[in-house]
């Protein structure tokens, strides 16, 4: 997954003049924060890491990344792999983003059924008086 790029700055224009990037489509669809796109972006980048590694290299708090981590994982965008090799104590668990191309998929699947889903309210909502 080293290889993957991901543009975090492209805006895109709305209708309403405002702009929107990644982390805005993401929080609207996914109820994502900022912290948790950046969790993602980080463990997208890499092999899979615990959550001391996350704290380290994104300056963030324990308290911030096991939320973030709890709810990419609850949204199916990234997984747990316990720790091999760690026998005693509370097992250690590894995150990963899932492989590229299926989130990927994931992501453009769900923003899809989220569009289609406002089309629909639209429809059903918006009629003349």
């Amino acid at each position: 997954m080293s290889e993957t790029q991901l543009s975090e700055g492209t805006r895109i224009k709305l209708p309403s003049g405002k702009d929107a990037g990644l982390v805005d489509i993401l929080s609207f669809c996914y109820g994502l924060s900022e912290t948790d796109v950046t969790v993602l972006l980080a463990l997208m980048k890499g092999d899979a890491r615990g959550t001391e590694e996350l704290e380290s290299d994104l300056k963030l708090s324990k308290a911030s990344i096991n939320r973030s981590l709890n709810k990419l994982l609850e949204m199916g965008l990234v997984m747990r792999i316990k720790e091999p090799g760690n026998k005693a104590g509370r097992p250690r668990y590894l995150y990963k983003a899932r492989d590229y191309a299926e989130l990927k998929s994931k992501m453009l699947g769900d923003i899809k059924d989220c569009a289609d889903k406002m089309a629909q309210l639209v429809e059903k909502e918006f009629r003349p008086i």
